[in-house]
């Protein structure tokens, strides 16, 4: 029987109530416990809707983190708000911090979601996290006094390969590495040499894992999904995917339901996959409120799989549905049933590749 895996990227919607409460201690209006207490109960509900949805493998929706960027920096001292530009296609922006002195180190690392997650489900869990090469952003092109780059991105990658190690020894199902930034960096330099210095920098932490870590360990790639727009969808994968699979991960959980050129997509992945890597295709479309029916999304996996190994083939969603905790353009009913649309149409699709 041939097995099609398939799992979520990360983030849910937040339920308004966890949002507000979000606002309301940032604006010191509520204690800390009570935030976790919402933080635990948004969590909790969200672990048992994923559940619902029958997802052999699950996350934590990502309810705690202020966005799946800058969580492993919140409450650190020194940050400046003068950071990174992002402009997405609908106008609205997204703006890094930058540091301002060393030696850098996460505030908060994400292990400790998945340890959190751990007490509400004995369902494997996916735990994402941050990649270096974002993080690598926060270097102010100024420089910092007594602190340079290349020791702040030494201490960048130590921080990053031990978030990833605590994570696998907490028993993380598998660890994925969120790269949106790929495609960006094709955008912002056309030579090509940014996105090789972020593939390099990458390969700096996954080059300290075993060939067996390196198997639960994943990247997921999408051009940003923020407010039902993107940053980057106006560049093309064929420019990104030859030096994506260069990345020492064995998993890759790709942007492919909003695609609109899907046959050189696929071309483009079956000329630069690994012989010991898999591929996840997003078969649902998160910037999307229409719902797939299981019946599209097995014809959408059908195709694929005539060009892509079966064996190397697996579903997932196109991108986190709220990578950051203010989105609230996609609603968490519709979320989950586009979950549960992907995970019913990859089990039609296995009857019949079987």
């Amino acid at each position: 029987m041939t097995v099609l895996p398939t799992e979520p990227v990360g983030s849910v919607p937040r339920p308004a109530y966890l949002q507000e409460a979000m606002t309301a201690f940032a604006n010191a209006q509520i204690s800390q416990q009570e935030l976790d207490r919402l933080t635990n109960q948004a969590l909790q509900e969200t672990i048992a809707a994923l559940e619902q949805t029958g997802s052999p493998v699950i996350t934590d929706g990502e309810q705690a983190k202020p966005s799946f960027a800058t969580y492993p920096i919140t409450g650190l001292e020194g940050l400046q708000p003068n950071g990174v530009v992002i402009p997405f296609a609908d106008g609205h922006t997204r703006q890094l911090p930058v540091i301002s002195k060393g030696p850098f180190h996460y505030t908060t690392t994400a292990d400790t979601y998945l340890k959190r997650a751990k007490t509400f489900t004995n369902r494997p869990i996916k735990q994402a996290v941050i990649a270096v090469s974002a993080l690598s952003l926060l270097y102010p092109q100024d420089g910092i006094d007594g602190y340079s780059q290349e020791s702040f991105l030494a201490d960048l990658v130590n921080e990053a390969e031990k978030e990833i190690r605590n994570c696998l020894d907490a028993g993380a199902y598998n660890v994925q590495i969120d790269f949106t930034e790929g495609r960006l960096a094709l955008k912002l330099d056309p030579s090509k040499q940014l996105l090789q210095a972020f593939i390099d920098l990458n390969n700096q932490v996954l080059a300290r894992f075993s060939p067996e870590e390196q198997a639960r360990i994943g990247v997921h790639s999408c051009p940003g999904g923020d407010h039902d727009s993107t940053h980057s969808a106006d560049i093309s994968y064929d420019d990104l995917l030859p030096a994506l699979f260069d990345l020492k991960a064995g998993n890759f959980y790709l942007e492919y339901a909003a695609e609109k050129n899907k046959p050189g997509v696929l071309a483009a992945i079956k000329a630069n996959l690994k012989p010991n890597q898999r591929v996840f295709l997003g078969v649902t479309n998160v910037l999307d409120p229409q719902v797939e029916t299981a019946e599209q999304i097995r014809d959408l996996i059908l195709e694929a799989a005539q060009t892509i190994p079966v064996n190397q083939l697996g579903t997932t969603d196109d991108c986190g549905f709220s990578p950051f905790a203010d989105d609230v353009s996609t609603a968490r009913d519709i979320a989950f049933a586009k979950i549960k649309a992907r995970i019913e149409g990859t089990a039609l699709a296995e009857k019949a590749l079987g």
